[in-house]
């Protein structure tokens, strides 16, 4: 608790008690001072500010410090300001801004446009899930990023995404989640990727095994790919399409799926995929979403055949060969700098226009 002083003695009133105790007048201390009697009744009156040069006047004068009457003004004005100003609504403003990207959330809708600071206030504490804004939002579980730092306002931003995610999965229907079930579905999951009109199928996919596919465009500063978590006794995917094409959309789903099949519990939260990961859970999906999408022995004797030339017609013979959208060949060429980024990109489609379903639709980008 920080006390407030319920009055501060302005510079001027310190003056009058100097000039009283030495039987002076205001006019005598204008002519040692060599002032106008004006410009010393409106120091002592509280009418003008005592400035650097006063205050070394004052110091000679009266036998102290310079800082003396710096302080005394410095500390009186700030006093009068903060009397002024009446209440902590700026206080409150910027610790409700530092909780949440408040303009791009009522953008998105996910707040109502409702700026008056009480009904804001009580707004972002609902949607973030906190009693009052001197909590720190938190989504009930641990917490595990690719990447060992927690930046802000990134993981404000995470945080934000994430809560809408939670929500959005509250009003969908899903069978009960079986695990093992789950693991045996994997087969069936990777049919879809064989070109992207089938990418419509996969909600009513993932809604049949007990999962939650939920799309939530990436806020600013948030630098999310996807991520995974449970509501309830269910797990829910969620993807950002922070970039939309057919590579990086199958790594990040098939990622995810990985960290539910390896069974690790809490949330995970994504970003950097094309970079490798130093934490280990990170490492062991990383290489079951690779084999799963590419099989090694198979991807290796494409590579070898091909002589290092990757053309159109050579991709889309082994993506065809092994029933995969040539995209995912070409990222994963990309990714391991086999051939340049700039080659070979319109193979990497767009998905965004066949997930329309379970894209956050209150978002119109």
């Amino acid at each position: 608790m920080t006390l407030v002083p319920a009055r501060v003695a302005r510079p001027g009133a310190v003056i009058a008690l100097e000039l009283e105790a030495r039987g002076w007048t205001q006019k005598d201390l204008a002519e040692i001072m060599g002032r106008p009697l004006q410009a010393v009744n409106e120091i002592v009156n509280g009418n003008k500010q005592v400035t650097p040069a006063t205050a070394h006047e004052l110091a000679q004068v009266f036998g102290t410090t310079p800082e003396v009457w710096m302080n005394l003004e410095t500390n009186y004005r700030l006093f009068a300001a903060r009397k002024e100003a009446g209440s902590d609504d700026i206080r409150r403003r910027s610790r409700i801004y530092s909780l949440a990207p408040v303009k791009e959330l009522i953008k998105r809708g996910w707040l109502p446009n409702i700026l008056d600071l009480d009904e804001l206030e009580k707004n972002v504490c609902e949607f973030l899930g906190i009693g009052d804004i001197s909590m720190t939002p938190s989504f009930g579980a641990p917490v595990s990023r690719r990447h060992s730092e927690a930046r802000e306002p990134e993981g404000m931003a995470q945080i934000a995404v994430l809560m809408r995610a939670r929500q959005l999965a509250k009003k969908h229907k899903v069978a009960k989640f079986n695990a093992a079930r789950f693991k045996a579905a994997i087969p069936g999951l990777l049919e879809f990727s064989k070109d992207v009109a089938g990418i419509e199928g996969l909600p009513a996919f993932f809604a049949n095994l007990g999962v939650h596919l939920v799309i939530v465009p990436a806020l600013s500063h948030s630098y999310m790919d996807g991520a995974v978590f449970y509501a309830g006794s269910n797990p829910v995917i969620l993807l950002t399409l922070r970039y939309d094409r057919v590579d990086n959309f199958w790594f990040t789903l098939t990622h995810e799926v990985a960290h539910l099949v390896a069974n690790h519990h809490g949330v995970h939260i994504d970003s950097n995929l094309e970079k490798p990961s130093d934490v280990a859970a990170e490492q062991t999906v990383d290489k079951l979403a690779s084999e799963w999408l590419l099989e090694a022995t198979t991807y290796e004797k494409f590579l070898s055949s091909s002589g290092h030339f990757y053309s159109r017609e050579t991709v889309a013979s082994y993506a065809d060969s092994v029933k995969r959208h040539p995209g995912i060949v070409v990222g994963r060429l990309h990714h391991q700098k086999k051939v340049p980024y700039s080659q070979l990109r319109g193979m990497l489609e767009k998905v965004s226009p066949y997930l329309q379903k379970c894209i956050d639709t209150s978002y119109a980008g």
